[in-house]
């Protein structure tokens, strides 16, 4: 059987960090004194970190280069260059604005730069994209509704959703349990990471205490039959990032990943990247990954995509649109 040309075909990523996701070219620009080997020791994580909080580290480049106005615009243009490259037409990117104030600029002011340089990126690549805010495990509760808080403010322009990111392992959720609360309260869209550096428990204890929509990794959510069936009869999706995993020690090796036991099970997925740069990968290559070592096609592929699309945080017109054009160029492209 041919394989399919990925590249041509029009994708949808919702799991992907804004400040893991500096090419060389723009940290070249920002820092010209960063020549490419120093970048891939900063920005690329080997091929096996120790784990998640190893993995994370790379983030530190990329934040410390996202410090002003004009290093935020850069990093978001860039960002949408590599989507419109990858065939992206619809991107869920993430940030921690608190992260992104050390030079001075106010959390307000980080998201408002990042806002509009979204719009400039759709305008230049017609790349369609929303924004969702991650507070942080290790936050405090002052930062996590500081965060949430954010996300209601800019409601309305590309903000679109509330997060929480970062070591999931190594601290609890007491401290955003008042910012989750303050979404539901908001009727904001929300997504958690868990079911990454943790099991199947930290799963259950994000759905019960944050009332997510869905779930951002939770592929060790397969070590709980009761949870896979709970994630597929309340259609919570799952954003599945496989080379990611990897990395992260989540799985040992990419044939073990849960990712087609997932699928088959029914559960609501999609296939993303997590970090461009960090695991040095794009959607094109996940695909032929999985294509490889599950003998995943076309329709595994589309399906995704659509469910992606389904548990988007847009409109319902929006959502109309992008699945009409989604199974429009799907079906009309064939195998190389």
């Amino acid at each position: 059987m041919k394989n399919t040309d990925y590249s041509k075909l029009p994708k949808v990523e919702l799991h992907l960090h804004l400040d893991c996701c500096l090419s060389f070219d723009v940290v070249h620009k920002i820092d010209p004194t960063i020549n490419y080997q120093t970048y891939r020791a900063s920005f690329i994580a080997p091929a096996k970190c120790t784990d998640l909080a190893d993995y994370i580290t790379r983030a530190v480049s990329g934040c410390n280069l996202m410090q002003t106005s004009e290093q935020l615009r850069l990093v978001t243009l860039d960002l949408f260059d590599q989507l419109k490259n990858d065939f992206v037409i619809y991107a869920e990117i993430r940030f921690a604005p608190l992260l992104h104030t050390f030079k001075g600029l106010t959390p307000t002011e980080v998201v408002s730069i990042v806002n509009e340089a979204i719009n400039e990126g759709i305008e230049q690549t017609g790349v369609e994209a929303g924004l969702i805010l991650c507070t942080l495990r290790h936050f405090s509760e002052v930062q996590s509704m500081e965060t949430v808080k954010l996300v209601e403010q800019f409601k309305g322009t590309n903000v679109i959703g509330f997060d929480i990111a970062a070591d999931e392992a190594g601290f609890p959720i007491d401290n955003h349990l008042k910012a989750f609360a303050y979404a539901k309260e908001k009727n904001l869209h929300v997504t958690a990471h868990a079911g990454e550096a943790k099991g199947a428990e930290s799963v259950w204890k994000t759905l019960k205490n944050f009332h997510p929509s869905r779930i951002g990794h939770g592929v060790r959510s397969t070590e709980d039959t009761n949870l896979l069936e709970f994630l597929k009869q309340e259609n919570i999706h799952l954003e599945v990032c496989p080379t990611s995993n990897v990395q992260t020690n989540v799985v040992d090796k990419i044939e073990n990943h849960p990712v087609d036991k997932i699928y088959k099970s029914g559960v609501s997925m999609s296939i993303n990247t997590d970090a461009r740069t960090i695991s040095n990968v794009d959607l094109r290559q996940e695909y032929e990954t999985l294509e490889k070592y599950f003998n995943w096609q076309k329709e595994q592929f589309l399906k995704c995509n659509l469910e992606a699309i389904r548990h988007a945080f847009i409109s319902s017109e929006k959502k109309a649109i992008l699945i009409k054009k989604i199974e429009m160029m799907w079906s009309e492209h064939s195998v190389r």
